[in-house]
């Protein structure tokens, strides 16, 4: 699974931020680890570095998926981890129900994750 992280002009893309992203992204989602090819994260400041105010920070990430479209999920947040964590909590459950209703209609165990043979 790749992992590319975005940012926007106002927060630093640092390889200290990458690494602490690649980390939360490889520990969160490991189990789908067969089924995801790629996650693109995409951190913004909403009010452009001048100003802070309640979920200002914004995350976006992008799961891509083998075989079908891309899953994408938001979160905004007044920290720039609250929305890393915000995002992949919510991206964690999309897939999980995603792959169950997958499995399901192959009639398979729910698996979340696990390919089967």
């Amino acid at each position: 699974m790749q992992i590319q992280v975005n940012t926007d002009n106002h927060i630093e893309n640092t390889a200290k931020l990458t690494n602490y992203v690649e980390s939360i992204i490889h520990d969160s989602l490991e189990r789908f680890h067969r089924r995801i090819t790629s996650v693109h994260v995409h951190l913004t400041d909403e009010n452009g570095g001048h100003k802070s105010g309640s979920n200002d920070k914004r995350c976006v990430m992008e799961a891509r998926v083998s075989g079908r479209q891309p899953i994408t999920v938001t979160a905004d947040a007044p920290s720039v981890d609250q929305a890393l964590s915000g995002a992949i909590t919510k991206l964690e459950k999309l897939l999980t129900s995603t792959f169950d209703k997958l499995d399901q209609a192959k009639g398979r165990p729910s698996m979340a994750g696990e390919e089967t043979p």
